[in-house]
């Protein structure tokens, strides 16, 4: 059963060693990512040098499951672009909120811009 959607910036730090990692490990098992999320890890992680094969094998052993990006998403989303548009959010850190608002789950990130919002999604900050 899921308990947490995952922003990037979360699961980077957990695949990554990085400041926030042993916080996001707990929320690993049974989390969410949305598809969207999910190619802006590849993104970031292949411009660090790793390859597409090898961060493949790193999230599936992870076992975070990757939810599709459907129309229904993609209508919050764009909603939430417009309304945060002040606050510097991305289309993916949007795509991550419209996930936990239809999941009604908490969001885990490690962008601390997300704190300052009120979008009615619980959002944990790992760092």
């Amino acid at each position: 059963m899921a308990r947490v959607v995952l922003d990037s910036s979360a699961l980077i730090a957990f695949l990554r060693g990085e400041t926030g990692a042993k916080s996001v490990e707990a929320d690993i098992p049974g989390a969410l990512i949305s598809a969207v999320n999910s190619a802006e890890v590849f993104a970031v992680l292949m411009r660090r040098g790793e390859t597409s094969a090898r961060i493949r094998i790193v999230i599936a052993l992870s076992q975070v499951e990757i939810i599709p990006f459907d129309a229904t998403l993609a209508e919050t989303c764009g909603a939430l672009v417009t309304r945060t548009r002040t606050h510097g959010l991305s289309l993916a850190d949007c795509a991550c909120l419209a996930l936990g608002a239809r999941e009604k789950l908490p969001v885990v990130t490690a962008d601390r811009a997300w704190r300052e919002l009120d979008l009615g999604v619980d959002v944990r900050l790992v760092r």
